[in-house]
């Protein structure tokens, strides 16, 4: 069968790696899928669609018939990390893997064989208040404190090249709320203590329907940190909605309190958190020339 990527997997590779890089790797990406396939023996039933934003995502079935699900992820885009956090979770709270350690052969090309969940069911599925319960429940397995020889980059590592690039922001009118977050951003990190192993990547979307339990993250971009990192992109869920609504700033803000109270965290690491994180992506987003997205972001930002 024909392994064509799903649109917003093109267009997040794009953004994020540069359009030559991400093309090099699309153009050659039938070839890769078909040998990944072919090495595990596995028989594909279909293309997940919209899919991940990080890999293709394919549903297949092992030579024992039983299903499962294929992650091809770039090189570039560092689908080791991804493998070390799902493999010290063992499936607690995340979608298990089921390739063998990771300097198995079956493991050298960087796709990973996961248990088959059901990718057309994920937390918005369900209503707002249901779905952050949820969420936090699954969220709260995740952070385990990190193994003792890991790899993982630090949430300070992280953010100090996402705030490098948003010193480099051009637009006057976002100057003071650029700022703002830089600012949150410096005082987060410089007063941080604690370290978990962090999904880094959290939200609605990101926590699916199984059948060994009834919800399971998936899709981590894991990092070690402090825990009120790990909400700021589930305060922002449904920011669309958030921003219709007549009482959207008010509910941002009874959001952070209440994810916050719910999982034992202070407040306002939340909000600083949240703060900085809808910023950097907002305006990253406009420079990719999504404007309604990244205004959006920005409109919420400006609330907390």
């Amino acid at each position: 069968m024909g392994f064509e990527p799903p649109q917003r997997l093109v267009r997040t590779l794009g953004e994020r790696y540069g359009e030559t890089t991400a093309a090099e790797w699309l153009g050659r990406l039938p070839g890769i899928a078909g040998e990944a396939v072919a090495r595990r023996q596995l028989e594909v039933e279909r293309v997940i669609a919209p899919g991940g934003r990080s890999g293709l995502v394919l549903l297949v079935r092992r030579s024992d018939g039983s299903p499962a699900t294929l992650k091809i992820v770039p090189p570039f885009a560092a689908p080791s990390p991804e493998r070390a956090a799902l493999a010290h979770w063992k499936g607690w709270g995340a979608v298990e893997l089921l390739d063998a350690g990771a300097d198995s052969p079956d493991t050298a090309d960087g796709a990973l064989l996961l248990e088959r969940l059901h990718p057309e069911v994920s937390l918005r599925s369900l209503p707002e208040a249901k779905s952050l319960l949820e969420a936090a429940g699954t969220v709260r397995r995740l952070w385990v404190d990190p193994p003792g020889d890991h790899g993982f980059e630090t949430v300070a590592e992280r953010t100090a090249r996402e705030a490098a690039a948003l010193r480099t922001n051009a637009d006057d009118t976002l100057a003071p709320l650029v700022s703002a977050a830089l600012a949150a951003r410096d005082e987060l990190c410089a007063s941080a203590t604690e370290i978990r192993l962090l999904h880094g990547a959290f939200g609605q979307g990101k926590v699916l329907a199984g059948d060994r339990a009834p919800w399971l993250a998936v899709g981590p971009e894991p990092l070690v940190g402090e825990r009120a990192y790990d909400l700021a992109r589930l305060v922002r869920d449904r920011v669309e909605d958030l921003v219709a609504a007549s009482s959207g700033a008010s509910s941002a803000r009874r959001r952070v309190n209440r994810l916050a109270d719910s999982l034992d965290l202070d407040r306002e690491r939340v909000r600083g958190w949240t703060l900085f994180r809808a910023v950097e992506s907002g305006v990253r987003t406009l420079r990719a020339g999504r404007r309604q997205s990244g205004e959006l972001l920005l409109e919420f930002a400006g609330w907390l």
